[in-house]
């Protein structure tokens, strides 16, 4: 970009810091750059002495120990269930659900609960460097408005489930209350929709093939957990008399809009076919290792070129939303599990939590990278700590050492919504206090 040197490119904001990592095009590290800002989206990137002499900003931030990068994308989770957070630790995921979070839901989930358990997982996320998620729950439109107060980058499902719940009757009452919510947020800039089945065992054929033809009319992704366990593959087998990933490709749905998330039961003929699809992946390491659910193959399913993506899960399974610690949980144990220290290294696993996630929920074009045009939506994360010292390659101190605790500042749209750990749009005295409330609720039934 040609800069006038006698006319200074004016922006809203100009950060300073010593490491940008924009994570596009891969493996590129920018030292003692600056990143300008203007109506939101990213301006340019350019060293700092250019920036200063070239670039007047209303508001300029320096960050001389910080790494600047993109935002994390967790494509995968369920705010309001961080209200459940430890309810029900260390049991097997289908008596987890059946016994405990089911019953628990049953009980407790209205829009008020909604409304208490997003405020706090976003605050969490917040803090955590999370700038954009992938929402699966009940009241969606409630997760949507609380997402919009904090300033948050959303995508929130269009349940379907098969049995009734406080929020929806049936199959028909699921879609018709999730395309009333689609219509109202068209033209959203921080808001969007998304198709979510909950998974093969608990949504029939007729409901997800009214689900494939929806999403390619309305042109919109389809999220779903899907081959999670052994043992919901071997329902398929027994109800269906096939694994529930034919079922799915069988009913249409193995296509580039699917977001199939945990995917650790798969042979190298569903990896072939998924690759084949164009199916996107959505990893959720730690969720999976703490359920005992089984290992993701990620190393195979990017070694064909599937683009994998990474979730916490919900809070009541992992137990936090900490996008930072699944990146070094991914790299990890891709590496033990295929048995080669060189797979999944630092970048890969960062780009996982930024750019792939992105690309899976359809917004690479808008955010999951530092590129000029895109979404001003980063995180600065603080290098100058004794545990991340010293720094030959900032990528890997991120993955590897750095903790949530040093993100210092988080930028959505060039909002900051966390200045210095202090939050700017939640009030962190008033979402500790109502999920104090909510405990004391629901410890009386426990």
């Amino acid at each position: 970009m040609e800069l006038g040197y006698f006319t200074p490119m004016e922006a809203d904001l100009l950060i300073h810091a010593r490491w940008i990592v924009p994570v596009e095009p891969a493996g590129r590290l920018l030292e003692h750059h600056a990143l300008a800002v203007a109506d939101g989206r990213i301006l340019a990137l350019l060293p700092s002495h250019e920036a200063r002499e070239q670039i007047r900003a209303e508001e300029v931030v320096e960050l001389p120990d910080h790494a600047l990068l993109p935002g994390l994308v967790n494509a995968h989770t369920h705010t309001p269930m961080t209200l459940f957070r430890g309810l029900a630790d260390d049991l097997p995921l289908m008596e987890w659900l059946r016994k405990h979070i089911w019953p628990a839901e049953q009980k407790w989930v209205g829009a008020d609960f909604v409304a208490a358990g997003s405020r706090l997982a976003m605050a969490e996320m917040i803090r955590g460097g999370t700038t954009c998620f992938n929402d699966m729950y009940f009241f969606p439109e409630v997760t949507a408005e609380v997402a919009r107060e904090a300033g948050l980058r959303a995508v929130v499902g269009m349940i379907l489930i098969d049995f009734p719940s406080a929020w929806a009757g049936d199959a028909a009452d699921y879609l018709q209350r999730g395309l009333e919510l689609h219509d109202r947020l068209k033209g959203d800039p921080l808001v969007r929709t998304i198709f979510s089945p909950h998974a093969p065992y608990s949504v029939s054929d007729e409901p997800l093939r009214r689900v494939r033809t929806l999403a390619a009319e309305l042109e919109l992704p389809v999220h779903m957990h899907v081959h999670e366990t052994a043992q919901e593959v071997e329902q398929g087998l027994a109800e269906q008399g096939k694994r529930p990933l034919e079922r799915l490709d069988e009913l249409g749905l193995l296509a580039p809009d699917l977001i199939a998330v945990h995917m650790t039961q798969l042979t190298d003929e569903e990896i072939e076919r998924v690759a084949r699809a164009g199916v996107q992946v959505v990893h959720c390491p730690q969720s999976n290792l703490k359920l005992a659910s089984g290992f993701c193959p990620v190393a195979r399913l990017l070694e064909g070129g599937v683009n994998v993506a990474l979730g916490t899960d919900g809070a009541a399974s992992n137990n936090d939303l900490d996008l930072l610690a699944e990146m070094q949980s991914a790299a990890l144990l891709a590496k033990g599990v295929a048995g080669d220290p060189a797979v999944l290294p630092a970048f890969q696993a960062l780009e996982m939590a930024t750019l792939h996630g992105a690309r899976a929920l359809g917004l690479e074009a808008e955010t999951g990278s530092l590129v000029p045009g895109k979404w001003a939506d980063m995180i600065a994360v603080d290098l100058s700590r004794l545990e991340t010292r010293p720094i030959y390659d900032p990528v890997s101190q991120i993955v590897y050492a750095a903790g949530r605790e040093q993100v210092t500042h988080l930028w959505v749209a060039g909002r900051a919504l966390m200045r210095e750990r202090a939050l700017t749009t939640l009030e962190e005295a008033a979402v500790a206090s109502e999920a104090l409330e909510w405990q004391a609720r629901l410890a009386e039934k426990l």
